[in-house]
């Protein structure tokens, strides 16, 4: 594989400056008790800057909403506990030589957690409803997406003010804000909801907005999308490469530096006609820098390792083939770095024999 001078070349945008094009994506853990990450997560993601991953973008860390968050074990990103503890964490990023950025994240409707833990409020969403069909919290207020837009900028504010290198804002994988977009969970009939995906993203423009005014023109916001939903792994949200550059460029224009376009399998396309990814589509009509995502180097998606599947080292060819083109700037990779806090050190040494699989048990442990 010839990676070197294309995986490898540094990279920078505002407060971003990183030594290659490899991100660590947000894989959720669970092991920060009452939200605060221990030093155990700190070591775990030391030891990937350490690897030489050249971003790291942290699992998913709530704000400060009382039911933003359905495991008792998901890290906060609020509180002087939770903060410190993120402290330590990019404290220990940088002195590694790393970059980091966290996920600032709000679930909105969700199934209760297995675990039995509820949130001491309902969840709230736009209408209610997680799914088609499925109600289990309450319709947000005016008064409840105002104090929540305002909370995704504190957070992103605690970033810039801890150190952190830019801020990624989770918008995709049906949790709040994009509940807000799929018109099967948003109902509404207000200036938050509405038949178009342009309309049914106000509350998404609104976030993005109050982030970039928290944290300034200079620091770096990227916001990760996926037109799946763990309800419909077949949805597209924008249908057309029209309705993706509406809805989108709304997103650029209010403050996104950075799409991460989430797919279940990055060679996948969205549109006929084109072989484009969802990154390579994104980065096509708003001209920004993207993130491809999706069983980079195995060779089976990570929504069955939940299931107990298991997934082998795969190729990077076809990967390379399209980064070359210029289809998008980043590649995000999870499983194998879950697993192998040394995965890029092997990828640009061509040591492949050396690449590990994927199992659930590594779920299980922080490595």
């Amino acid at each position: 594989m010839s990676t070197n001078n294309t995986l490898f070349r540094p990279f920078s945008l505002k407060s971003l400056n990183i030594k290659n094009r490899i991100v660590m994506a947000p894989m959720t853990r669970s092991f920060s008790p009452n939200g605060v990450p221990t030093a155990d997560v700190a070591a775990y993601y030391r030891k990937r800057a350490e690897g030489e991953v050249g971003l790291i973008l942290s699992e998913g860390t709530v704000i400060n909403r009382v039911s933003s968050s359905n495991d008792a074990n998901i890290p906060h990103f609020y509180g002087t506990e939770a903060l410190a503890g993120w402290q330590n964490v990019i404290n220990g990023v940088h002195a590694a030589g790393g970059a980091m950025g966290p996920q600032i994240w709000h679930m909105g409707i969700m199934d209760n957690h297995h675990s039995g833990w509820v949130p001491s409020q309902p969840f709230e969403g736009p209408s209610g409803l997680n799914r088609p069909g499925n109600t289990n919290g309450n319709t947000m207020t005016d008064a409840d997406i105002a104090d929540t837009i305002a909370a995704f900028g504190r957070a992103a504010a605690d970033a810039k003010r801890l150190g952190f290198d830019c801020v990624e804002i989770h918008g995709a994988h049906g949790y709040l804000i994009d509940q807000f977009f799929w018109d099967g969970t948003n109902q509404r009939t207000d200036i938050y909801g509405g038949k178009t995906l342009p309309e049914r993203s106000r509350f998404a423009v609104e976030v993005i907005k109050e982030v970039r005014k928290q944290v300034g023109e200079d620091f770096a916001i990227i916001i990760r999308l996926s037109q799946w939903k763990p309800a419909d792994y077949n949805n597209l949200l924008a249908k057309t490469p029209q309705e993706l550059e509406a809805w989108l460029n709304p997103m650029a224009d209010a403050g996104v530096d950075i799409f991460h376009c989430s797919q279940r399998r990055f060679w996948e396309t969205d549109f006929e006609g084109s072989d484009l990814n969802f990154a390579g589509w994104a980065k096509k009509v708003t001209g920004k820098a993207t993130i491809t995502v999706g069983s980079v180097g195995l060779d089976g998606e990570f929504l069955a390792a939940f299931g107990g599947a298991s997934s082998n080292p795969s190729s990077l060819d076809e990967l390379l083939r399209r980064m070359n083109r210029g289809d998008f700037d980043l590649v995000a990779v999870g499983r194998p770095l879950l697993a192998d806090p040394h995965w890029v050190q092997k990828i640009r040494d061509n040591r492949t024999e050396q690449l590990k699989g994927f199992s659930k048990e590594a779920l299980a442990q922080l490595v």
